[in-house]
């Protein structure tokens, strides 16, 4: 028998998890160099999995399946293609700098302070969403995917109300009670679209008789499964209802702001950057790959919602006088490229949008975490309460510059290929709603070079005069995220070689082909 790497990447973890939240409470700083270190031991399996796959061998590998709930038909099934595999990678290098960013998130106030959960509880959530998250990139049994799917919401609900921000403009007890709002309103809003997702999961239930996705999938391909046209669609609007609130898409992505806005920026940076792709990445394997038909139905109301996302968050994005609402803002407007990529049906598209995936989360964890040690320096939020920055802290202010110029795709930086190849997609298939997109970008200039302006230039306010600059465990957080978005914006093959196949089998599942161009290209 082989051993099951999959399993252990998502395991280690969790036993990290459960480690850390065990140690003892006068031990604060060796819970968090071992949920440090699990971390690492993480990303080295990860990094395994991602040497061990063949991108020109079969759709899912380093497959398992065991039995799980025999009576009805559950199964524990894992397996992985190239999106998987990069959105694995992504987690597994995003979990330590979160860590290491948050190094001093969770300790008290003061000594005998009990307003902040034990540092142990903290560390130990962010392994606990980490191993649910890989679990869920890796699961290919419906029922499977969709128990840690909805388990990931209840460390996510602590990290937001029990370690929130504590740069509050209104004092410690109104942050006490926006942090607790802001968790509810997440664990509400996701809960929601997790029941009507197990509706439909019962639903596929009866019509398949199974949850095996790739069994489910091989059936509807060779005919022996034919689901009625208003079934297949009604599971569609299910699973992807539940989606489309993590992704989050609008009219459904009301909790973000919120949630980023009173959580810690790394925990912030866990929610955007990790567990959001969860939703996104699931309209990719699940959506096409079992309801091609219903996918190509509601196309286009769903490039309408992408598009509304786009230009809704960008332009709301420009509004903001907090910070991390304003990268809440920006981030939703960023979903809406990634859908409008996938639903694009073309393989530029879906390419472009599994990219962008990767390329979002590096490029906001990196302006994320550099607003998180600015706001940790300052103690507020507000955009108004900064200026100069870049004449008393040089390298804060060019990482944070950095950070956003990859927001706003500047060629040169990683999300620029994503973003390009999303546009390039849509436009073979649907022009129009090209060209509109096209206006996000503009407006992520404006809002991204606004927030710099405001914060980083002009005369020294007396409140940042004293500022320090990025000190060693900070520049170890930012630096390998920068180098990333420089390698990946001017060398993409990696990355494009491993989703490339999987993109291809996944056109191949709703039975599209990419437009011809109109005009030959000279031999």
């Amino acid at each position: 028998m082989s051993f099951p790497l999959l399993t252990a990447t998502a395991v280690l973890p969790a036993v990290g998890a459960i480690a850390t939240a065990a140690v003892p409470a006068a031990k604060r700083t060796a819970a968090k160099w071992l949920a440090l270190l699990f971390s690492l031991a993480t990303l080295v399996l990860a990094i395994v999995v991602l040497v061990r796959f063949d991108p020109g061998g079969d759709r899912y590998q380093l497959t398992e399946s065991h039995s799980w709930i025999k009576e009805f038909g559950v199964r524990y099934e894992l397996g992985v293609d190239g999106i998987a595999v990069a959105l694995i990678a992504l987690t597994a290098l995003l979990i330590p700098f979160i860590i290491l960013a948050g190094w001093h998130d969770a300790d008290p106030l003061e000594t005998g302070s009990k307003r902040w959960r034990p540092t142990q509880g903290f560390f130990a959530l962010i392994l606990a969403v980490e191993a649910m998250v890989i679990i869920s990139f890796e699961a290919t049994d419906v029922f499977l995917f969709y128990i840690f799917f909805e388990a990931m919401l209840i460390p996510m609900y602590f990290l937001i109300g029990g370690f929130g921000d504590r740069a509050h403009e209104h004092g410690e007890e109104a942050a006490s009670t926006q942090r607790s709002y802001a968790a509810v309103k997440f664990l509400l809003y996701n809960l929601a679209g997790g029941l009507i997702m197990l509706a439909a999961v019962i639903g596929l239930y009866v019509v398949a008789g199974n949850f095996s996705l790739t069994e489910i999938a091989e059936a509807r391909a060779n005919g022996s499964l034919d689901m009625a046209t208003n079934t297949e669609r009604w599971l569609f609007l299910g699973f992807f209802f539940a989606f489309a609130v993590k992704a989050p898409l609008w009219p459904l992505h009301t909790w973000l702001p919120n949630a980023m806005g009173e959580a810690t920026a790394p925990v912030a940076v866990l929610i955007t950057a990790v567990v959001d792709k969860v939703g996104t990445f699931a309209m990719l394997r699940f959506c096409l790959q079992l309801f091609p038909e219903a996918s190509t139905w509601a196309t286009p109301a769903i490039l309408v919602l992408a598009l509304i996302s786009i230009i809704y968050g960008a332009l709301l994005a420009v509004g903001q006088r907090d910070i991390k609402r304003l990268v809440a803002y920006a981030s939703i407007s960023h979903f809406g490229f990634i859908i409008m990529g996938i639903f694009a049906m073309t393989s530029q598209g879906q390419s472009g949008a599994t990219l962008y995936m990767v390329n979002h989360g590096i490029s906001t964890a990196a302006l994320m975490l550099v607003a998180g040690f600015l706001i940790s320096r300052r103690g507020s939020r507000l955009i108004a309460d900064y200026g100069g920055v870049q004449k008393v802290a040089p390298v804060l202010a060019g990482t944070f510059l950095i950070g956003g110029l990859a927001t706003l795709s500047l060629p040169g930086l990683a999300p620029f290929v994503s973003e390009f190849l999303v546009l390039v997609g849509t436009f073979a298939r649907y022009p129009v709603v090209g060209v509109i997109a096209t206006l996000g970008i503009v407006l992520a200039a404006l809002y991204t070079l606004v927030l710099y302006q405001r914060t980083m230039t002009g005369p020294v306010k007396p409140e940042v005069a004293a500022m320090p600059d990025l000190r060693v465990r900070e520049l170890a957080v930012v630096a390998p995220l920068v180098v990333l978005l420089i390698f990946l914006g001017v060398y993409p093959k990696p990355l494009t070689d491993i989703v490339n196949p999987a993109v291809e089998q996944t056109m191949s599942d709703v039975q599209k082909k990419d437009p011809q161009p109109e005009v030959e290209a000279a031999k």
